[in-house]
């Protein structure tokens, strides 16, 4: 895709994103900071910091678990290679450690295809599963929202028990909710 292509999907994606009860009623959300092909995450991000939204974004571990900071726009953001793995962009101020996630009334979550029935793919690090389980411990029921390219909305994915189902996918030509979530 060219940068006007992704750039376009990166505003359809923020705009169908904002229009979710569960973004419009949310105080803090935990987000990410798109890298390489998935769908562009920035113009979300400030709008929901232009509207009051106290945004957290990931803090890789070593141990593959996530940190939180807060986002204070892109200027606040640095660029992190972690290894052998991606570089991701990450916040350059406070560590709110691990559990900061449980305040989030939306997590907003990465993934590589979401199937028919609300499960994520993700991509094999397992740190959104963490994540997704210190929620269940702590008891805490944010709305999970994946976002994703229209093309990544299968059939079906490859689920194993201790994967959670998302309430919604949102892509740049609209959002679809699984009832199940």
């Amino acid at each position: 895709m060219t940068a006007d292509v992704v750039g376009e999907a990166a505003d359809a994606l923020a705009g169908h994103a904002l229009e979710l009860p569960e973004l419009a009623r949310a105080r803090t959300v935990a987000a990410y900071v798109s890298v390489e092909n998935e769908p562009g995450t920035l113009p979300l991000l400030d709008a929901l910091v232009g509207r009051g939204v106290r945004v957290l974004l990931p803090v890789l571990l070593p141990d593959h678990d996530l940190d939180w900071g807060a986002y204070a726009g892109e200027g606040s953001l640095v660029r992190v290679q972690h290894g052998g793995r991606m570089a991701l962009f990450e916040p350059s101020g406070e560590r709110l450690g691990p559990d900061a996630v449980l305040g989030a009334d939306v997590v907003l979550l990465p993934g590589l295809a979401v199937d028919a029935h609300g499960m994520r793919l993700g991509r094999g690090g397992g740190s959104y599963d963490r994540v997704l389980a210190r929620l269940e411990r702590a008891g805490a029921h944010p709305a999970l929202v994946v976002l994703l390219y229209d093309t990544e909305v299968v059939e079906r994915v490859p689920a194993q028990p201790h994967d959670r189902p998302v309430r919604a996918v949102v892509t740049p030509s609209g959002v679809r909710r699984f009832p199940a979530a």
